[in-house]
């Protein structure tokens, strides 16, 4: 029998899961103009808030851990991320690689998304299935678009690092990509309706009078 995740209050697990992205917002503006000097070496307003929202992520993640017993794969992809491609800015002192990082994550995800549907594999289901019980064709449309939405949020995110200012991509990556996940999911709301599971309704692969 598998032990139930442990229950936390919503605001704090919105403080850890939001607040080092509030941290580095608010100290990406204060010294988005200025060359701080550490070690003898002058870095960005972008490099510091990065050194600071690194390890402070890594803190919240795993408090939250501790605090729920588990983690999604989700989050351990993005922490992990996080820290190379970080730490790589950090080191090399150039912010590319962490402006990077969103269109591997994102990549990433599309890809996963993208072997479960060739596979025929429901992993999506298996990460959010008790949240939101579905049919098994419920679970492909969302897989299917939830790859081509992380695909085209990976895309987004080149076009806006390469082509437009700093503060026009961290805005994007703050607000921007929280937007679009926000609006994504609030349109599948039709969806889950559709496909969803009813205590009494037959599981796929069921008869009605529960069968197999």
């Amino acid at each position: 029998m598998q032990p139930q995740p442990r229950k936390v209050s919503p605001v704090l697990k919105a403080a850890l899961e939001y607040g080092p992205l509030i941290l580095f917002f608010v100290v990406y503006s204060r010294l988005k103009a200025e060359t701080v000097m550490l070690g003898g070496t002058g870095y960005s307003g972008l490099m510091v808030a990065t050194m600071i929202f690194v390890p402070v992520t890594v803190l919240a993640t795993l408090i939250l851990w501790r605090l729920t017993g588990k983690l999604s794969v989700m989050q351990i992809a993005t922490v992990v991320l996080l820290v190379v491609f970080g730490g790589l800015s950090l080191w090399l002192n150039d912010p590319r690689f962490f402006k990077m990082k969103p269109t591997l994550l994102y990549l990433l995800f599309a890809s996963v998304l993208g072997v479960s549907l060739a596979l025929r594999r429901n992993w999506l289901a298996r990460l959010m299935g008790e949240a939101m019980p579905m049919r098994e064709e419920g679970w492909r449309i969302l897989t299917g678009r939830m790859a081509l939405m992380f695909a085209g949020l990976a895309v987004l995110n080149e076009v806006v690092w390469r082509t437009m200012s700093e503060g026009t991509w961290v805005n994007f990556k703050i607000f921007g990509m929280t937007a679009i996940l926000f609006i994504f999911f609030m349109a599948q709301v039709g969806l889950l309706r559709r496909y969803a599971l009813h205590p009494d309704s037959p599981r796929d692969g069921e008869n009605p009078d529960g069968q197999a």
